[in-house]
Parts: structure tokens; C-alpha cells; sequence
């Protein structure tokens, strides 16, 4: 069962890393439901102080991802449809068939989403770099928190993995 608890938990994590990218999957709260998981293993002690910090951390980031993308459009003159756009410009660019997708989905999708929201070209575009700027901020962030819980997740398992295996 610890085997299974383990190898559930690494998925959670690597689910986190990729959900740092992903605007519908929440990346450090995944990492930290992988952490969760793991503590949960008969073989490793439960940390409630460990687990306490890095939820607080997880729920902080969490609250961040939303209002970073938002103070970037609203600092550089954008709208909610500059927000939406951004979103939706990254899911296109994670399926477009172009390595820059993931870079140029969510700048374009920010210009359209002004654009579409009837903002001169000149604003719109200030307001499309500011929500890029934003959301480039909050996924940094994102990616940073899921990797770190990675590492603390791989320093535990080498801390218990003679006990694992045996």
C-alpha cells in the first residue's frame, strides 16, 4: 500500500508542475495534495507542521494566481477581457502546433479579448503586455512553489526509501 501511496503522490506532484501551466488545474495545491499523499504512507511520520506551512504556502499562491494577471492588465489599462483573453490565448497556444505557443497564445489572446472589447489598437496593446506580464509573473511563481514542493517530496522519499523497499 506504502508503494501505491508513493507512486500516487509523485503523479500528484508532477500533475502540480504541469498544472502551473494549465489555467484549470491548480499547480501548488496539487503539489501539496501529492505531499498530503505521501505523508499518509504508514512508513513516513506525519509532519502536521511540515504539511500546515506548505498548505498556507500552496492557498497563498493559489489566491495569487488571481490577482497577479489582474494587477498587470489593470496597471497597464486593461479589461476583464483582457484577462479572459490571456486564458484562453494559452489553451490555444498548448495545443498549436508552433514550440511558442505557450508564449505567444496568451499575449494574442490578451490583444484580441481588448480588441474585441473595443479599445484602440495602441491600448489594447499595452493592455495585451501587461496581462502577458502578469500571467508570465503568476506562472513563474506557480512553476517556482510546484518544483520546490517536488524537491521536498524527493528529499523525503530519499529520507524513508530503505523503509519502502524492504
Amino acid at each position: 500500500m506504502d508503494i501505491f501511496l508513493v507512486v500516487l503522490a509523485a503523479f500528484f506532484m508532477i500533475l502540480g508542475i504541469v498544472g502551473s501551466f494549465l489555467p484549470v488545474l491548480p499547480g501548488p495545491l496539487t503539489s501539496w495534495i501529492g505531499l498530503l499523499i505521501f505523508h499518509l504512507a504508514d512508513v513516513v511520520p506525519m509532519n502536521w507542521t511540515f504539511l500546515g506551512i506548505t498548505l498556507v504556502v500552496a492557498v497563498g499562491i493559489w489566491i495569487l494566481d488571481y490577482i497577479i494577471p489582474a494587477m498587470g492588465t489593470k496597471r497597464f489599462g486593461g479589461t476583464k477581457a483582457g484577462v479572459m483573453g490571456t486564458s484562453i490565448g494559452l489553451i490555444v497556444g498548448l495545443i498549436a502546433p508552433i514550440p511558442a505557443g505557450i508564449i505567444i497564445g496568451p499575449f494574442l489572446g490578451a490583444l484580441i479579448g481588448e480588441l474585441l472589447n473595443k479599445a484602440e489598437f495602441n491600448k489594447a496593446l499595452k493592455a495585451a503586455f501587461g496581462s502577458f506580464l502578469g500571467f508570465i509573473a503568476s506562472t513563474f511563481i506557480k512553476f517556482v512553489i510546484a518544483m520546490l514542493f517536488l524537491g521536498l517530496f524527493i528529499a523525503k522519499f530519499f529520507d524513508y526509501k530503505e523503509v519502502l523497499f524492504q
